[in-house]
């Protein structure tokens, strides 16, 4: 009679074993449960800890809320202003409704998924490829944007972040946009050595001008510039001249031109030493001879 007992009391324990461990269920911090009871989604969602449910007519699935990082592989583009090339993404996203993910999708990860593969080949085939190579935060903005339309309320996630992770050009592309940085910085050089020089002359003359104002600044230049040759170690021999003793050489030089050209000039005019008249009589004596000896 004890026998039985006890067996009794053994079968009962472990029934009351078995049943506790198919009604109790641990959520993890990062997790959330979503009980189904006869395949009716209860309306409370089960938080982290432990969590009792009915054996049999209760079923729990557990739902993470971590943040999800998917690469969206490389896809073939053609950008609009008929550029191809090859772009890859990264996606960011949450779940913020478990029961929603359950329930209205059935592999919320390959969904995303297909998704951000539609939505990129959309937003990068609408912008040129200067847009996309310089303004990336606009188009990781449009992705984002084109991602979360339909997934946050219908599916319950949130898309957090969206990044185009790598643009690969052709190698023909490549080498015109090396060609067009180049050219762009040669004239870039070419303009600034332009203005250093414009900047240059007008600091000259802005020096000259203060030069010309102090009568004995061009000998202290001179001797600035002997004394800068000078400090070379060769075998230059400076001799300053002064530009005044060149001025004084070219104005006599001036001035005897205009002599001489005014004395030649004299010379062509100078009158006949007869004198108009007797140059006159002489030449009508001249006439008269001729007549009568004829």
């Amino acid at each position: 009679m004890g026998a039985a007992v006890a067996i009794t009391l053994v079968v009962i324990a472990a029934l009351v074993v078995l049943v506790l461990s198919s009604s109790v269920r641990l959520v993890q911090q990062y997790q959330r449960g979503v009980v189904f009871r006869f395949g009716r989604v209860l309306d409370r969602i089960r938080q982290p800890g432990l969590q009792l449910i009915i054996p049999v007519a209760d079923r729990m699935v557990r739902v993470s809320m971590q943040t999800t990082v998917i690469g969206v592989p490389a896809q073939g583009v053609i950008t609009r202003d008929n550029v191809t090339l090859t772009v890859d993404a990264v996606v960011y996203y949450r779940v913020v409704d478990p029961v929603k993910v359950l329930v209205n999708v059935r592999d919320y990860s390959s969904a995303v998924l297909q998704v951000a593969q539609t939505a990129l080949r959309s937003v990068v085939g609408k912008a040129d490829l200067d847009t996309l190579l310089r303004d990336r935060d606009r188009i990781n903005a449009e992705l984002k944007a084109v991602i979360d339309a339909p997934t946050e309320k219908p599916w319950g996630l949130l898309i957090e972040r969206v990044e185009v992770k790598d643009v690969a050009l052709p190698e023909g592309m490549k080498r015109s946009m090396s060609r067009q940085a180049e050219a762009e910085r040669e004239r870039r050089a070419r303009v600034i050595a332009a203005d250093g020089e414009y900047q240059a002359s007008r600091r000259l003359a802005d020096a000259s001008r203060a030069m010309a104002d102090t009568p004995g600044a061009y000998q202290l230049r001179l001797l600035q510039t002997v004394v800068d040759v000078a400090a070379e170690k060769n075998s230059t021999l400076v001799m300053p001249f002064p530009v005044e003793l060149l001025r004084f050489f070219d104005e006599v030089a001036g001035g005897g031109r205009g002599r001489s050209a005014a004395t030649e000039s004299g010379r062509r005019q100078e009158p006949s030493p007869l004198g108009p008249v007797t140059g006159n009589v002489a030449a009508a004596a001249e006439g008269d001879g001729h007549r009568g000896g004829g």
